[in-house]
């Protein structure tokens, strides 16, 4: 299916104007057709997202941000996955729902915005009633989460950095806080105040922050920047689980302490944040990384 976006795609913030309808390759390393690398049932996200029975998570191929940390790089790089329709895609999301999903949840979104706009509705119209998560690194445009306005239900949104220097160094994206923060303020004003029934999020906005090793200090500066902006509007998720690379420079060498996350959890308390999720050590030993290998696609 042809969509106007695609052809000088300004979808993510690196707005690389690549003609992806004439299977040009933008930066996020993909054309305008979706690849999935994995369709399924997924336990490991936030308890009112994964919930009893999981999250229908949707693995898009291809990514516009490119951390050199990425957990995902299989895919999120491009080198994994199938091609699927727009009607194919909405049977996927259907499928995921009789499975028992609690949501459909899209992964690394942003690239493939018009399309999943166009699978939804056809997949709302043949009986899909559900939530729709729009999980984000947050280098989308507002124009894009704008767009998305009637379509998502949920914004489950990462706040990478708060200092240009670290996103230069980390995605070569020094532009990555402004831009974060403008979407995330697109998605709060979208959204509101979190909506949850039987432990289940229904509406609203969830913003990770990933503690990486030796930024705690930064980390805090994002609790800190988030808390002050939307207060306990949205949910803030306090995550531990970096897991290191071969090949990462130090300190991306080597895991979270438990020391570094008990004084991020610490300060979160401090100020006063109540609406937040935090990991126990336990969950942050499991892997988080699933399969990718086109189950479900």
């Amino acid at each position: 299916m042809y969509f106007s976006e695609y052809s000088e795609c300004r979808l993510c913030a690196r707005s690389c104007g690549a003609d992806r309808n004439s299977d040009k390759l933008g930066v996020c390393r993909v054309g305008a057709d979706p690849v999935i690398a994995r369709a399924a049932l997924h336990m490991w996200e936030e308890p009112p997202i994964s919930g009893t029975c999981g999250s229908g998570t949707v693995f898009f191929a291809g990514c516009s941000l490119g951390c050199i940390y990425c957990q995902n790089a299989t895919i999120s790089r491009a080198a994994y996955g199938k091609t699927v329709t727009i009607d194919r895609l909405s049977e996927i999301m259907l499928d995921l729902e009789g499975q028992g999903a609690h949501n459909i949840n899209f992964v690394t979104p942003t690239h493939y915005a018009p399309s999943i706009i166009a699978a939804t509705r056809i997949a709302r119209e043949n009986g899909l009633t559900v939530p729709i998560v729009y999980n984000t690194s947050s280098y989308d445009t507002v124009e894009t989460i704008r767009s998305l306005d009637g379509t998502v239900d949920i914004y489950l949104a990462d706040y990478k950095y708060t200092l240009p220097r670290t996103a230069a160094a980390y995605s070569h994206a020094e532009n990555y806080p402004d831009v974060a923060r403008a979407a995330i303020a697109e998605m709060v004003k979208q959204r509101g105040s979190a909506v949850i029934e039987d432990g289940i999020m229904k509406s609203g906005v969830i913003v990770r922050v990933l503690l990486l090793p030796g930024h705690v200090a930064e980390a805090k500066l994002s609790v800190k920047y988030l808390f002050e902006s939307y207060g306990d509007t949205v949910y803030i998720s306090l995550m531990s689980q970096y897991t290191p690379m071969p090949g990462m420079p130090a300190p991306l060498d080597r895991p979270v302490t438990q020391a570094e996350y008990d004084e991020l959890v610490d300060y979160a308390v401090k100020k006063g944040i109540t609406n937040a999720f935090i990991q126990d050590g336990s969950s942050a030993k499991e892997s988080f990384i699933p399969p990718f290998d086109n189950t479900g696609v």
